[in-house]
Parts: structure tokens; C-alpha cells; sequence
């Protein structure tokens, strides 16, 4: 049994995480802005107010979590790296820091010819500010994170939507788990279950992971 605190956990991708933490016998604290906006919660679940930009608000969960899942989503650009740079920061100097595990975009997974799918011409301009947040924070993450356990996750980039949980997916890396028509697919239910499995059975220790059947 591990204490997960989970930042975003009102979002698509955070409840969901929350839901299989859960399920599967986990201690969750449930940290969002707005908790009065929250109507669900699994039973024994902790709601609190929570911030992952904020200094306080990460010092005050860390000191008894074993694992910090972001799952935050919704601002601008700055929102995940600014996530990225206080986790790092505070976590530092935190005696037995918990691991990290932040849920990132599917943009800044590479194609073919290694490059990041948000540097492809015809990459949707509105959400370009959210996948440059995301590859902000990756990078954060790769370069700054010195004495912080973490791991980026990233869903496929186009099709990945609520669904199904199969407990069935594979694994990658740097580029897109693909099926033999080559689509890159995986619901939120089957993220959450990848992520869990993750904080079970630690595979991806400071390195970027991807899911997809």
C-alpha cells in the first residue's frame, strides 16, 4: 500500500488515477484548487486543497506521500513547467522525497524521424501552447531534477479518450506505441491503470514512458 497524493485529481486523467489507486488498496489524498467543485470522490479518499505551482502546497503533501501523481491540466503553457519547477525545487530539499510520476502530453513524443509530433507543420495550433507546457516540463525534468525520482507519462498524441478499462496495454518510450494499422490508441481508464502499475512495479525510473494497445 503506497500514499499517493494526487494533484489534478478532478480532471479526466486525475479521477481516473484516483478511482485505480483506490480500487487497488492505495492511501490517496485528492489535492485540487477547487474543492467544492468536486462531487465524487471513492470512499476514503483525502480531498484537500492542493496547488502543484505552489511551494506550500507541496511541502505540506510531500512530507508523508511515497508517490506525487500531476495530472493537472486546463492553463496556459507556464502551468506544467512551473508544476515541473516547484516539484523539483521543494522535493530537493525534502528528507526521503517522494517519487514523481507527471502525466504529460502525447506531443512531445517523437515521429520517425526524431523529432517532436508539436514540431510537424501541421500540428493544431490551438493546442500548441499546451504541448509546448508539456515539453517545457519534460525537459525539466531530464535536466534539473538532480536527487528527485520521477517519471514522465505520455498518452498516445491523437486517440486517447475516455472508454474502457482493459487492463491490457503496451509500453514505449520515445515514440508512439502503434498496432499493426499503425494507430496509436489508449483510453483514460487504461492510462490510469499504466500509471498504477508504474507505482507498483517501478519500470521507468527517471525516464519517459508511453501506453498504447
Amino acid at each position: 500500500m503506497s500514499e499517493i497524493v494526487v494533484y489534478g485529481a478532478g480532471g479526466t486523467a486525475g479521477s481516473r488515477i484516483v478511482a485505480e489507486a483506490v480500487a487497488r488498496g492505495h492511501r490517496v489524498t485528492a489535492a485540487v484548487r477547487r474543492p467544492e467543485a468536486v462531487t465524487w470522490l471513492p470512499a476514503g479518499v483525502h480531498l484537500v486543497t492542493g496547488d502543484a505551482t505552489s511551494a506550500q502546497s507541496v511541502r505540506d503533501l510531500a512530507g508523508t506521500a511515497d508517490v506525487i501523481v500531476v495530472a493537472v491540466g486546463g492553463g496556459e503553457r507556464a502551468l506544467w513547467r512551473d508544476a515541473a519547477q516547484t516539484l523539483i525545487t521543494v522535493l530537493r530539499d525534502v528528507p526521503d522525497p517522494p517519487r514523481v510520476i507527471h502525466v504529460g502530453g502525447g506531443a512531445t513524443l517523437l515521429t520517425p524521424k526524431d523529432t517532436p509530433l508539436l514540431d510537424e507543420p501541421d500540428f493544431p495550433e490551438e493546442y500548441r501552447d499546451a504541448a509546448l507546457g508539456q515539453a517545457d516540463a519534460l525537459a525539466w525534468y531530464r535536466s534539473s531534477a538532480d536527487g528527485v525520482t520521477w517519471t514522465y507519462v505520455s498518452p498516445p498524441p491523437l486517440e486517447f479518450h475516455p472508454g474502457e478499462r482493459t487492463g491490457r496495454y503496451r509500453t514505449g518510450t520515445e515514440h508512439p506505441v502503434v498496432d499493426e494499422q499503425g494507430r496509436s490508441v489508449l483510453t483514460y481508464e487504461d492510462l490510469a491503470v499504466a500509471i498504477v502499475d508504474e507505482i507498483e512495479n517501478p519500470r521507468f525510473v527517471n525516464m519517459r514512458f508511453t501506453a498504447a494497445y
